[in-house]
């Protein structure tokens, strides 16, 4: 078993303070393959003063120097990309073809796209006599999930950097691998000592003390909207500035202008892509009631279509859902859509026929279903897709935000239509006619899914204090 039992802190691997330590389960075998150390208070407190005493320095670095270092982390993370595909396949499940090319594509994405922004975005400028100046927030406690780790890790990092902050990451304890080799490729590129910290541990001990410290500026937080409340209580009596992406139950609207058997197939892909574990999954999908009866055929053929099985398996459509915890959660809410009536068309509780061993789910669709079950309202975070129907544009909308979450929503049809319906959804994203991901957008939400936005040049907004030196140009 490999074992990982340093934490990155001030330029340097060192050993914790406490002897903790945690296994990391290959969710394809259920078998542990690593080992870690888990971080204590102090471990993060020593974090926090190295990063609170690099600001100081890399805070007045220069536009072209972090430029620089970003290139150089590009450089690096483009030369590893299999490397960090493999590891985060075998440690949260995903087909490794999949982590390779888009796991660890979409944190490379995010560099380029921090770079592009950074070379266009206004540091400083002139507002009539008055100077205005974008500078770094400060000290950023930043607290990532497991489900598309780098890609979080990159969001967060590469605008921190852009921007001049100095940072200690807290990786998910169930996927944390990457975040160690990420540690590696900053090392590698130059980060100057403090500016990049790591500590693995769990959210009420590390997770607790980035949240509530008086020297972290702002924590930036992915994962549930329960654990994004306590992030939000504990930073409260530091009014620091709490960025959050949080969850989502996303609605994707299937207009009557739509060519329903497309719009279907891909609704049921995407819904069920990285093994239904993406906080932005089209998980409701919505249907004019008389074609439900269609619908419900199109889409149990695209169930039973996707091929579940091992990571490294190169036919594999989804793998593994991460943990114990994770395929219990899901069995329970899938047994849950049974009891409250709804109608099972594809899939079902338990793992597929031809695997015994390994967190695997069947793809699972229920159809006529009514927004006030379970399995309508709670995020699932697994391959299970809710068919609902809908009469009215009016009442497709209605049932479309009615929701407590506004991460994403999807909107299938005739173009114009489709653009119209988009200005009715309250989600920060709307994507249109199975639209390709767009780097360049702003990421976030709205309601409980959270608050600010990420990626290009909106995360460097969510870095930076506005400053005005009033009569710079008198």
């Amino acid at each position: 078993m490999d074992t990982y039992l340093k934490f990155y802190i001030d330029g340097a691997w060192v050993d914790p303070v406490a002897d903790e330590r945690k296994t990391v389960i290959d969710p394809a075998t259920e078998q542990p393959f690593a080992e870690i150390a888990m971080g204590c208070a102090a471990d993060a407190e020593r974090a926090i003063a190295a990063a609170r005493h690099a600001f100081t320095t890399f805070s007045l670095s220069t536009h072209e120097e972090r430029l620089s270092l970003l290139e150089r982390i590009l450089t690096i993370l483009k030369r590893r990309k299999d490397e960090m595909g493999d590891v985060i396949s075998r440690e949260m499940g995903a087909p490794r073809h999949m982590a390779r090319e888009e796991q660890a594509g979409i944190g490379i994405a995010h560099f380029e796209q921090t770079i592009r922004a950074m070379r266009e975005f206004a540091f400083e400028y002139m507002q009539g006599t008055t100077r205005i100046l974008h500078e770094p927030i400060g000290v950023v406690g930043m607290i990532t999930p497991w489900n598309w780790p780098i890609n979080q890790i990159a969001c967060k990092v590469a605008p921190a950097l852009a921007t001049g902050c100095t940072m200690v990451l807290k990786p998910s304890e169930e996927a944390p691998l990457n975040a160690i080799l990420f540690a590696e490729v900053l090392h590698e590129a130059g980060v100057p000592k403090g500016v990049f910290n790591l500590v693995n541990g769990d959210g009420p001990t590390v997770g607790a003390v980035l949240s509530g410290h008086p020297d972290i500026d702002m924590v930036s937080f992915t994962g549930s909207t329960r654990a994004g409340i306590s992030v939000a209580q504990a930073a409260a009596p530091t009014v620091k500035r709490v960025h959050q992406e949080l969850g989502g139950k996303s609605p994707n609207i299937i207009l009557r202008s739509a060519d329903l058997a497309a719009a279907m197939r891909a609704g049921v892909d995407k819904c069920f892509a990285n093994s239904g574990q993406s906080c932005n999954a089209p998980t409701r999908l919505l249907v004019p009631q008389e074609k439900m009866k269609q619908a419900i055929g199109i889409a149990r053929q695209a169930a039973e279509s996707v091929r579940v099985g091992s990571p490294v398996n190169p036919d594999s459509d989804i793998g593994p859902v991460v943990s114990q915890a994770q395929f219990d959660k899901i069995q329970g809410l899938i047994r849950k859509g049974m009891e409250e009536g709804a109608e099972l068309v594809a899939g079902g509780p338990g793992r597929p026929a031809h695997l015994n061993v390994g967190y695997y789910v069947r793809p699972t669709i229920f159809a006529r279903v009514t927004n006030d079950m379970a399995i309508a309202r709670e995020e699932i975070f697994g391959p299970v897709l809710v068919i609902l129907g809908y009469d009215s544009d009016d009442e497709a909308a209605a049932i479309a935000n009615d929701t407590p979450y506004g991460l994403a929503s999807y909107v299938q049809g005739e173009a114009g239509e489709a653009r119209a319906f988009a200005r009715r959804l309250r989600t920060g994203i709307v994507r249109l006619n199975s639209s390709a991901w767009d780097g360049a957008a702003p990421f976030g939400g709205y309601k409980q899914s959270g608050n600010g936005r990420e990626y290009s040049k909106f995360g460097l907004h969510e870095f930076t204090e506005i400053k005005a030196i009033v009569g710079f140009g008198d």
